[in-house]
């Protein structure tokens, strides 16, 4: 066993190796094909208008230097360094425009032609910025120039910490030297500013979905450092001598907090869990941010390249590596994107750390700021592929679901089709085995009566009252089983007839009142099992009032109450006839007939849902019987 998980393992190394290798091999093309872009990026200036030969006067000495120069760091305006030179103007023809283009500088410069001041980029605040890389150009005025020698001085402003930087100088006509300030123009001031409007739409875009999914706070993160970037990339500084706001030399300090936003975003990103010695990233950007808030400038630039810089650097080493692991780990594409473009701004920040130590003198151009871009790009793509996939994700599942919601549907109209049949089979037979013991009790009884009474050979007025009292069960059984829609008094209607004909021999008036307009509410699930209970009941008060009460007159009253709960109906039957005896559980006394029947009438009430009042007394009886607002499903409810 332990050779075979040796070899399983060789063998994950060697796949993890097969997926590395190539993989640093395409980092390694990047970072060659990232140097060449810059070279390629960097603009043709018209070397035929260079004027490159100046004296410079700096710290009360004078001496020649040729561009272009670095100064020395300063942080006073009392002693600019100024350089001074000439051009030799040549009449290329009336109304030609001259004009001066200064490609690079920093901080700010201030240009003079023949005595009288031409350019001073302070005036211009989005020129005064290292990172920006702004170009500068001025026309000539042409009661300036004169034929031939013309003096040029060139005053540049340092407020550290970098050294002050001047490039070469350019001095010509203005159609000869438009073209390379316009390109330069459109690389470092108008795609900067395209990128950073980019990068704030993208920022909304990613707050927005923050607050829609605040469970995943990759989005967060990430927005808060897009606004860092955009605030960098818009906000001015103030030009000194100027006083300088705290807030902005902070928010100008802050891309140390927005390389660990970025590192942060990324882990999320990726599915890992931020570890806890993480926020160690984010000290060098506070302490930077203490340090404008307390002391302001320029301490917050000198702590920026002591700590910031190094910072930003760690911070893209470390985004490599993630993206490298991610990759080695789960080879997705965006892992892969976002290890490409952190290669990308690694190498550009590289270049930049170069150029600040003058290891590259005529490297002076800063590109980070712009290759941050790329960034911006693999994680937009990150996220938009991670949406695709997600949609995907969705319509997939989604038609899993439909189909699987089809298969149950197709499940349950099946199942439904059982139920209802067994449904069916159930009322059917629960129909039929109710009128069996209707037919066996009432109709099935009278029979046997009249087979008994043949057989002892009793009267034909006797037989005949038995012929009469089963034929009127059978009409009962057979009026139960009409269709009434839930509508009681149908029913009632009906045993109103067969009572008046029962009555009439006997001589006993049948008194009909219905006491509200309506009479009993509709019962839209009333049964024929419900109906015949109901009228049984009827027919026993009835039946008791003719055989054993003497009574002459029956009223009966039909009416419907409303106990605050839902309306009701009442029916009650009353007599005059003697009454009888009760007693103490309200029952008739002793084990008579009556007895009997009042038992059956309470019971036939129960299996209803209905309550059976009962009371009497030497004036006559009288029934009451109180249906229920809702009749049970089942003849079994009430025991």
């Amino acid at each position: 066993m332990s050779e075979i998980a040796a070899k399983a393992v060789t063998t994950r190394q060697k796949q993890r190796l097969a997926r590395i290798v190539p993989y640093l091999l395409l980092q390694a093309l990047i970072v060659i094909a990232s140097l060449l872009g810059l070279r390629l990026l960097e603009p043709r200036d018209p070397d035929d208008f260079a004027v490159s030969e100046f004296s410079l006067r700096e710290a009360g000495t004078t001496r020649p230097v040729t561009l272009p120069d670095f100064t020395a760091s300063r942080y006073s305006l009392a002693d600019p360094p100024l350089y001074s030179g000439s051009f030799v103007s040549r009449a290329d023809g009336a109304g030609t425009t001259w004009s001066v283009f200064l490609p690079r500088f920093s901080n700010g410069v201030e240009v003079a032609i023949n005595g009288v001041t031409i350019l001073d980029s302070r005036r211009d605040p989005t020129a005064n910025r290292p990172d920006r890389n702004t170009p500068e150009i001025a026309m000539i005025p042409a009661s300036l120039l004169r034929e031939g020698s013309n003096d040029i001085s060139v005053r540049l402003f340092v407020w550290g910490p970098l050294r002050g930087f001047l490039d070469t100088v350019y001095v010509g006509p203005d159609a000869a030297l438009r073209p390379a300030f316009e390109t330069r123009t459109l690389l470092f001031v108008t795609l900067p500013v395209v990128f950073s409007a980019w990068q704030s739409i993208l920022a909304v875009i990613l707050a927005i979905m923050w607050l829609m999914r605040r469970h995943e706070p990759v989005y967060g993160v990430l927005a808060a450092a897009m606004v860092l970037g955009v605030v960098q990339a818009f906000i001015t500084p103030p030009v000194p001598p100027a006083a300088s706001s705290r807030l902005v030399g902070v928010l100008l300090s802050s891309a140390p907090i927005e390389s660990a936003l970025i590192v942060a975003s990324a882990v999320l990103f990726l599915g890992w869990r931020w570890p806890r010695y993480g926020v160690l990233l984010f000290v060098p950007g506070l302490i930077v941010i203490a340090g404008g808030l307390i002391a302001g400038p320029p301490l917050p630039r000198i702590l920026f390249l002591l700590l910031g810089i190094p910072t930003v650097g760690f911070c893209l080493v470390l985004m490599a590596g993630i993206a490298a692991y991610a990759v080695f780990r789960r080879q997705d594409v965006a892992s892969f994107a976002l290890g490409c473009a952190a290669t990308v701004v690694l190498t550009c920040w590289v270049h930049d750390i170069l150029s600040v130590f003058e290891i590259m003198p005529n490297e002076r151009t800063f590109v980070s700021r712009l290759s941050y871009s790329a960034l911006l790009i693999a994680i937009g793509a990150g996220l938009t592929w991670r949406f695709a996939r997600a949609l995907n994700q969705v319509d997939s599942f989604a038609g899993q679901l439909v189909a699987r919601v089809r298969e149950a549907e197709e499940r349950l109209k099946a199942s439904f089709a059982r139920e209802e049949a067994r449904a069916r089979a159930a009322a059917l037979a629960n129909e039929r085995t109710r009128l069996m013991r209707d037919l066996h009790d009432g109709l099935g009884g009278q029979l046997i009566s009249i087979v008994a009474l043949s057989e002892r050979g009793h009267e034909g007025a006797t037989i005949t009252d038995a012929a009469r009292a089963a034929l009127k069960d059978l009409r009962l059984v057979i009026d139960s089983m009409d269709d009434i829609g839930g509508d009681l008094m149908l029913a009632l209607g009906s045993w109103r007839e067969r009572a008046v004909m029962q009555l009439r021999p006997h001589d006993i008036a049948l008194d009909w009142r219905v006491a509200t307009p309506q009479g009993l509410p509709l019962h839209p699930e009333l049964r024929p099992w419900h109906v015949i209970q109901i009228v049984r009941i009827l027919d026993e008060a009835v039946t008791n009032a003719v055989k054993h009460a003497d009574a002459r007159h029956i009223t009966v009253t039909v009416e419907t109450r409303n106990d605050g709960q839902g309306p009701y109906g009442v029916i009650s039957v009353a007599d005059d006839g003697r009454g009888f005896a009760l007693g103490e559980d309200g029952e008739a006394a002793g084990a008579s007939q009556t007895a009997r029947g009042v038992r059956n009438m309470r019971s036939r009430a129960r299996r209803c849902g209905a309550v059976l009042e009962l009371s009497t007394d030497e004036s006559g009886t009288r029934v009451r019987l109180q249906l229920p607002q809702i009749f049970p499903d089942s003849d079994a409810a009430g025991g």
